[in-house]
């Protein structure tokens, strides 16, 4: 344990933010997966519903994305390479 006054406030600073993170990190991963399933359910049944399910799945994975790139939990580029693939798998589902 550290013994300095401000190195103690840093090792509290950073594991409030890596809570932070990990939450964030997480309900991206599990909003993702509703999404990519959605989106399969839209490939095997194609439909108004289905296909409208996925752009809701796919509209609250983004928003949490772009603030989760607010608060400095992911990368601009990183999150630009999250919301490419759901899109670019949205797009082929709805094609096919």
């Amino acid at each position: 344990m550290a013994n300095i006054k401000s190195a103690i406030k840093r090792i509290r600073t950073a594991e409030r933010n890596r809570l932070r993170n990990k939450s964030y990190k997480s309900a991206v991963k599990t909003l993702s997966k509703r999404a990519f399933q959605a989106i399969e359910a839209c490939a095997t049944e194609p439909s108004e519903e289905t296909k409208a399910e996925a752009q809701k799945c796919i509209s609250a994975t983004f928003s949490k994305i772009d603030k989760a790139v607010k608060t400095g939990v992911y990368h601009r580029n990183t999150a630009a390479r999250k919301k490419s693939r759901l899109a670019r798998e949205f797009k082929q589902a709805a094609t096919a």
